[in-house]
């Protein structure tokens, strides 16, 4: 199996990230090659807060107009980034913080005049990732990414789902983790689905059974599983979930293809 792991960070766990970049490390100590894709939409909003800007939220995605769009691109690949990957260094990790824009990694197209600045990635260039895990380094990614419309502004605020669902597949990656609030995916009678297929797991989203920011995650395991990757949703908030889901499994919801 590819030991390159994916793991999304979710910005409702980054306030007890503690254990999960304490899992990071140990798990590059043990032979795996974690990459760590990072959101930080509450510290986004708090910011927004400050500044007196609005907040809106589609399907657990952000509508980022020009003034949001900076907030979002100095919040995640500044302060949040740095922050993540200083807590690495401090564990022993040799980890190397960048955004979607370094060396060309995400490509994006806006997703329309109604979302302003929010888009979907398009092209995923991974040279920059591999040659960072070939140097014994774990890449700390924020979904700040390339514009690639006709557009004077080149930035583009890429939810990190997706963009977690997308390195997975171009790195083939063996497993995509998503660290987030809730236990896992629960159907329409409220209990947590242990193992779904993706194909089924699409299927509640488009009867209404998953909702919010659920739905990008599936979708971005859907993306995953083309490649053969295992994507498990879990509760980021339990201590050292994240490795035990690697090494043991069975702590939240596994997509598989």
């Amino acid at each position: 199996m590819n030991k390159t792991i994916v793991i999304k960070l979710g910005g409702s766990v980054l306030g007890s990230r503690d254990t999960s970049l304490e899992d990071v490390a140990r798990l590059k100590r043990e032979g795996w090659r974690p990459v760590v894709v990072h959101g930080g939409g509450a510290v986004v909003n708090s910011w927004l807060d400050r500044l007196g800007l609005p907040t809106r939220l589609v399907t657990g995605e952000r509508v980022t107009d020009k003034e949001s769009l900076a907030v979002v691109t100095a919040v995640l690949s500044g302060l949040v980034n740095k922050e993540t990957t200083a807590m690495l260094l401090d564990l022993g990790v040799k980890a190397v913080g960048l955004s979607g824009v370094d060396g060309g990694l995400i490509h994006g197209k806006a997703r329309g005049a109604d979302w302003g600045f929010m888009g979907d990635a398009t092209r995923v260039d991974p040279t920059v990732i591999i040659a960072l895990q070939d140097n014994d380094m774990v890449p700390v990614i924020s979904p700040v990414s390339l514009n690639d419309d006709n557009d004077p502004v080149r930035l583009l605020n890429i939810n990190g789902d997706p963009v977690a669902g997308e390195l997975a597949a171009a790195l083939q990656a063996g497993r995509l983790v998503f660290l987030t609030d809730v236990p896992g995916i629960k159907d329409s009678d409220g209990n947590l689905i242990k193992s779904i297929s993706a194909r089924d797991a699409e299927a509640l989203v488009n009867t209404g059974v998953a909702t919010g920011g659920m739905i990008p995650k599936i979708r971005a395991a859907r993306r995953a599983s083309a490649a053969g990757t295992v994507t498990s949703i879990v509760d980021g908030k339990e201590p050292h979930i994240l490795y035990n889901e690697v090494v043991q499994g069975g702590t939240g919801t596994s997509i598989i293809a």
